[in-house]
């Protein structure tokens, strides 16, 4: 036992020569340097001083030359972009607003002025948007009253004031309300009602209170609202149609207006 025990060291520990240097085995008259047995010994790029002559050549790297990351005295600087005009940086902001949606002039300027483009360069490139017929607020208006009127319901109150706030003009607005008439009012009026009424829930009372509230927030005059509720309930049961044959739209609508003044 104790034999083998000691050829076991005699093959083992003892068989391998002390280190005589970094690198180094003694007997050793080549003196080269020792593989390295590691992961990034085997497939890295050897390191700067493995090669005493001199940098490497590419062919020395397996996969290639290395990146320019790797010279940072040898980097490329990126090309500079010449500096834009105010007039074109105004163009680029437009262009994006009107992406998303049509855009009024008072619109478009009121976002080149926050980004601080100066009066003079908003009004030549506004001017030159309005001669090409990138923005019209005629048509913007027109568009605005048939998409708000026929999608959401709005009364030409409404669309008023909505136009108003975008800045288009008090005349073009009065001409793109033309198209909504009192007729049309009265029958989108009803439309809203009656879709309302189907999910409705309370005493006739509350549910008439409710419906013209929401025709007022929606900007109709309070008379087409009261006559529209009114008709509303009477086609709904017999109940409604008692509470509804008790409503003087005239008497309330007066009663509205003073109110309201």
């Amino acid at each position: 036992m104790a034999g083998r025990r000691g050829a076991r060291s005699g093959r083992g520990w003892d068989a391998i020569p002390p280190r005589t240097g970094a690198g180094t085995t003694s007997g050793d008259d080549t003196d080269e340097p020792r593989r390295s047995t590691g992961r990034r010994g085997r497939r890295g790029a050897p390191s700067a001083g493995a090669f005493p002559d001199g940098a490497p050549s590419i062919g020395a790297f397996p996969g290639g030359a290395p990146t320019t990351g790797a010279f940072r005295d040898g980097d490329t600087p990126a090309r500079a972009e010449p500096p834009r005009s105010e007039s074109e940086v105004a163009r680029e902001i437009c262009l994006r607003q009107l992406a998303v949606r049509p855009r009024t002039r008072a619109e478009l300027a009121k976002v080149l002025v926050r980004k601080e483009i100066s009066e003079e360069v908003i009004a030549e490139v506004l001017d030159r948007y309005d001669e090409v017929g990138i923005i019209d607020d005629a048509a913007f208006a027109r568009a605005w009253v048939s998409s708000r009127h026929h999608g959401r319901g709005l009364a030409r109150r409404a669309l008023a004031n909505e136009l108003r706030q975008r800045g288009v003009d008090a005349e073009v607005a009065v001409e793109a309300l033309e198209a909504v008439d009192d007729e049309a009012e009265a029958s989108a009026a009803r439309t809203l009602v009656d879709r309302k009424l189907r999910t409705a829930r309370g005493t006739p009372d509350a549910i008439f209170r409710r419906l013209v509230a929401m025709l007022a927030r929606k900007g109709y005059p309070a008379g087409v609202a009261i006559r529209a509720v009114k008709d509303a309930l009477a086609a709904r049961d017999a109940e409604a149609a008692e509470f509804a044959d008790a409503i003087d739209p005239d008497a309330l609508a007066d009663e509205a207006e003073d109110l309201q003044s």
